[in-house]
């Protein structure tokens, strides 16, 4: 099937994990995508625990579907060879700290005068204006930050970080969705433009009603463990065996689930009547319900709740995830080609579409595996190429 990208050409110069989900995506939909690595070591994630077999798990993750062009960016010859992937291409993204690459002469103005329609996107963790922008930005960081950590944990426990980069991803996808629109206005227009992503404002803007809420009242949020400050019962509760969660989220599901659980009674109770009744008398509701349910297993919960129609579930390790008849049917384990790990599996592509599905053409690239392919395919020679190799101006093929 057809590659809705396949002629987009990106040069990608970012590293870890929010920048190179981003591109792999790209990727996934068929842009061609080279990866620019320091020669010696590469993207920093390439040393991340834990190894498979010789490859990092977290490299893998995110590096399918990409060429890898290891240069030197301390060289000028480095340097130029970048510019002369920039006049060729659609898209540059980067997550280097800010000025770093204005002093390269690989900024966007800079890359803009060789390519005047070339969507160039920053990848930062503050932004790159406002008094932070000079500052680094990683995921546990602005977790912290931006008051994810805050609003995470029990009542009575430590902040805690959320259990995936979920700052990273969702900036990748932040910038996923920026190129591709910036993409569709060039369509409309001819014209490029700067794009930013920053971790922070992602963030802020997930924080969504934690904010309007505090503006609204002026009550600081707090933590609530799995619970939800404007719905009950919607958290993790305790069975004979285990946990589950359960999500009534309005007053059909709350009618259907006390029948479910033989206690319609609830109905009436004149704390739990509404919705606003029972958050305002949550404590109540919560150990009502952790005392019953404890009384059956989770498979019993389960099927009795679920069976009228009321949101509930297993709280899964991500050995059940993997190995879930849902998670394989929407296609989201993969199993990759890779000259190092014969039996390569990592998560799939979040992306559906019909008539231009997301596909793989490339396993995650050894370190500078293309050198050779793209610098020839910019003009240069076998002589010229091994001169650059012997120069250090790019690496040697790993």
């Amino acid at each position: 099937m057809p590659s809705a990208l396949e002629n987009i050409k990106v040069v990608d110069l970012t590293r870890t994990l929010a920048g190179p989900f981003c591109t792999m995506m790209l990727g996934d939909m068929g842009a061609d995508v080279i990866k620019i690595e320091e020669p010696e070591h590469g993207d920093e994630i390439r040393s991340w625990l834990p190894f498979w077999n010789s490859e990092s798990t977290q490299f893998v993750t995110f590096n399918r579907n990409k060429r890898s062009l290891s240069i030197n960016l301390k060289e000028q010859e480095g340097i130029d060879i970048v510019l002369a992937l920039a006049k060729d291409a659609d898209v540059m993204i980067e997550s280097f700290r800010a000025g770093a690459l204005d002093r390269m002469g690989l900024g966007y103005a800079a890359v803009k005068k060789i390519k005047p329609d070339i969507l160039y996107c920053s990848i930062s963790g503050f932004g790159r204006t406002g008094p932070m922008a000079d500052k680094p930005g990683y995921d546990l960081l602005i977790q912290a930050y931006s008051g994810l950590m805050n609003l995470t944990g029990e009542p009575d426990g430590m902040p805690m970080r959320v259990g995936f980069s979920l700052v990273d991803l969702f900036t990748g996808m932040m910038a996923y969705g920026s190129i591709m629109t910036a993409l569709y206005h060039r369509e409309q227009t001819g014209q490029g433009q700067w794009i930013e992503a920053a971790l922070l404002d992602g963030q802020v803007a997930a924080m969504s009603y934690h904010a309007a809420a505090y503006m609204a009242t002026g009550v600081e949020p707090t933590r609530m463990g799995s619970g939800h400050p404007g719905l009950v019962p919607y958290q993790t509760f305790p069975a004979s065996d285990g946990f589950f969660i359960l999500g009534v989220a309005n007053q059909g599901l709350w009618q259907r689930f006390c029948h479910s659980i033989q206690r319609p009674d609830l109905l009436t109770d004149p704390r739990f009547v509404t919705n606003d009744d029972r958050v305002e008398h949550r404590a109540e509701c919560v150990q009502l319900l952790s005392e019953l349910f404890q009384t059956k297993t989770v498979a019993e919960w389960m099927e009795a709740i679920g069976d009228a129609g009321v949101p509930c579930g297993p709280i899964n390790r991500v050995s059940e995830v993997l190995s879930d008849p849902q998670v394989l049917a929407r296609n989201m384990v993969l199993n990759l080609p890779h000259p190092n790990v014969p039996n390569l599996r990592v998560a799939g592509s979040p992306l559906k579409l019909t008539e231009t599905p997301p596909s793989v053409r490339y396993p995650p690239p050894l370190l500078g595996q293309h050198n050779e392919e793209v610098l020839t395919e910019l003009g240069y020679d076998a002589k010229n190429i091994a001169r650059l190799i012997e120069t250090g101006v790019i690496g040697k093929s790993k």
